[in-house]
């Protein structure tokens, strides 16, 4: 049976191209051996469910792993297909030429694609990116079939002879090159088939060849067939000592005398071949959903809750996805979404298939009907991946809106955490925004959450189509207490995602318009000023805006004065909300930042009907004028932030100088 022979390449010659740069990232190689280890046991168990070939009842199907960095190799066994001569020839010397396809093409009137993973034929070649040779070492299934071994230097010619494989299966071995043993350690090994197939469907095991043998204690009664036991222990009964009530002692047996088998370790299965996303969600507890979230993601937060998406036509796609609980700023919020292909891992977060604020969450999604690359590592161009994209944003908002409406405790408890999600959602994607646009819910300034149709009837007699909203409890509470004072009521909207929501909103209702609650200050605050008190207080402006321009050094101050109906409430900042969102957009996206106050639109609003204003205004040199102008503007503006480290400094020797005039 020697045969030599050039590798048939279906195109033009592209082997340069495949051990260089088929794929993105050389470790994949592992993926691809192991995927086609997996399609041979599948096609294997398929022959059986046909009944063209009988397997014995204690068939155990795996792939193993084996590694051995003193002859810098690598072995992928399976006990699946197998080949014959031909076939070898056939699916491997023809480069994409697909094994798979050939296969399903063979048997398509009696099986389906399930499970079968291989797709271009070009998954083998992967293992020429980090081999300088490669050996297969097969056996068919079919009666009377010869072993064959086949052999390529990674140069386009290759040599075939019988070879010395006795079971039905295949074995291919990677003599790696110098820049690649690394991946012939075990625990490199075991990193990346943890990474690219934890959940393949058949059992994976990694060995060390040649490594000393490590041993493990177990119950007698649980030693098996497969089982090499290496001694028998005899653990004797556990007593202690017990004081009857007379004051006698006697020694009673805690746990009887056990018969344990000191074994072989039995290798270690790398993969769950049945995870959580192939059971039906009536099959799965909250505990396995939690377990797998920890397991998968790392991550021992608890996550809110989760969508099991399950879906069989017009395309097949499971999945789960779940909404973590987030860290409260936008730009730290980080998901993953991981994108498998009947249970081998593909990538991250493939935009194409996931939208693009659904990857703010965790989670994972299986499409075998995905149309992948070459490369299985990204998708190609397809109107049929919009559809699996749009299926899925679909099921999250059905989800949500669901939780809306029927478990609405749930979903006011959970807001805080997924309302920058939704938010965002209702931006990027219009679909989305049409199915959630009424089950976005505020809380207000007694915190009970409302619909802004609920604000908006509630306010259209005092401020009709303007809402108020809270960006800092804590820095607006001047103002808030102000509004509580007259009635009014305030949303709560602090978040960095929802300055571009609320404009984003106004555009959809145009009518409708979002004013932070130190904005211009509404009349409901001022006393109803006649004719005369608009003249005597456009006369006192003018008064206290040169006062308070030569107290603060600031000649573009722009000076504003009211009859407040709090007399109490001296002096107040207010930054028109269009100079404000400009602001904060500008911070948002790193630019140069001047402070939120201090710059255009900024306006101090003085309180006549206050004392403090009225000793200003009669006593425009007086001995003091200057502390309190400059006191006043201080305490306007720490209603709104922060003063700087100088300021304070400034204002606290103030505060302290005005005690003192007041203790005299």
């Amino acid at each position: 049976m020697n045969k030599k022979g050039n590798l048939s390449i279906n195109s033009e010659n592209l082997f340069p191209i495949i051990k260089k740069w088929l794929y993105s990232d050389h470790d994949i190689f592992f993926r691809e051996l192991i995927s086609n280890g997996c399609d041979a046991v599948t096609k294997v168990k398929k022959l059986e469910v046909m009944g063209e070939y009988q397997l014995a009842d204690d068939e155990k199907f795996k792939v193993q792993v084996i590694v051995n960095p003193e002859d810098k190799t690598l072995k992928f066994i399976d006990n699946g297909i197998g080949m014959t001569d031909e076939e070898v020839e056939e699916y491997i010397t023809q480069i994409a030429f697909s094994g798979a396809s050939a296969f399903l093409e063979k048997y398509k009137d009696k099986t389906n694609e399930d499970q079968i993973i291989g797709h271009f034929g070009l998954g083998f070649y992967s293992a020429f990116m980090v081999a300088e040779k490669v050996t297969i070492d097969t056996l068919s299934w079919q009666p009377d079939a010869k072993p064959v071994y086949w052999e390529c230097d990674g140069e386009s010619e290759y040599a075939i002879s019988e070879g010395t494989r006795t079971e039905r299966g295949t074995e291919i071995t990677l003599y790696l090159n110098e820049e690649s043993v690394e991946f012939a350690n075990e625990y490199k090994a075991r990193e990346v088939i943890e990474k690219y197939c934890s959940f393949m469907p058949v059992e994976i095991y990694l060995s060390k060849e040649g490594g000393e043998p490590e041993y493990e204690t177990i119950d007698e009664s649980e030693v098996t067939d497969e089982d090499t036991v290496v001694e028998t222990i005899v653990e004797p009964a556990k007593t202690e000592e017990k004081e009857n009530e007379d004051g006698t002692k006697e020694t009673v047996e805690i746990s009887p005398a056990q018969n344990k088998a000191k074994i072989v370790r039995r290798p270690q299965l790398l993969n769950d071949t049945t995870p959580l996303w192939t059971k039906h969600p009536n099959d799965c507890t909250e505990e396995e959903y939690k377990e797998f979230y920890r397991k998968v993601f790392m991550d021992y937060k608890e996550p809110l809750f989760w969508i099991h998406l399950n879906m069989d036509y017009p395309f097949n796609l499971k999945g789960i996805l779940y909404f973590p609980k987030i860290n409260y700023e936008y730009e730290s919020i980080e998901g993953k979404i991981k994108l498998y292909n009947n249970q081998v891992f593909i990538a991250d977060n493939i935009k194409e298939v996931i939208p693009e604020f659904l990857m703010l969450l965790k989670g994972v999604i299986d499409c075998p009907d995905l149309p992948l690359n070459v490369s299985r590592s990204a998708l190609q161009n397809d109107g049929f991946v919009r559809k699996i994209s749009d299926y899925i944003t679909k099921k999250v908002a059905d989800r949500l809106s669901g939780m809306c409406k029927t478990d609405r405790e749930n979903y006011e408890k959970y807001w805080d955490d997924i309302n920058p999600f939704i938010k965002f959602g209702c931006i990027k994607d219009q679909k989305f925004n049409e199915k959630m646009k009424d089950f976005i819910i505020y809380k207000n300034l007694e915190d009970k959450y409302i619909t802004l149709e609920d604000y908006l009837e509630a306010a259209k007699e005092k401020h009709e189509n303007q809402v108020f909203y809270v960006t800092d409890e804590i820095q607006q509470s001047q103002y808030i207490n102000m509004f509580k004072k007259e009635g009014l009521d305030a949303v709560i909207l602090k978040h960095n995602i929802d300055q571009p929501f609320i404009t984003n909103l106004e555009q959809a209702k145009e009518d409708v318009k979002f004013r932070r609650i130190d904005t211009d200050l509404a009349d409901i605050f001022k006393e109803e000023p006649s004719e005369e008190d608009t003249k005597a207080l456009e006369e006192d402006a003018a008064k206290l805006t040169d006062t308070f321009k030569k107290a603060l050094g600031r000649e573009n101050l722009t000076v504003k004065v009211e009859k407040l109906k709090n007399a109490d409430v001296s002096s107040m900042i207010t930054l028109s909300e269009d100079s404000r969102r400009m602001q904060d957009m500008m911070k948002m996206y790193g630019m140069n930042d001047t402070g939120m106050f201090g710059g255009e639109g900024e306006t101090l609003v003085l309180n006549a009907n206050n004392d403090l204003v009225q000793y200003v205004l009669t006593n425009a040199d007086g001995e003091n004028t200057e502390l309190i102008c400059q006191q006043l503007y201080d305490l306007a503006l720490l209603t709104h932030k922060p003063l700087s480290a100088d300021a304070l400094t400034k204002f606290v020797e103030r505060s302290n100088r005005i005690m003192k005039l007041l203790a005299k």
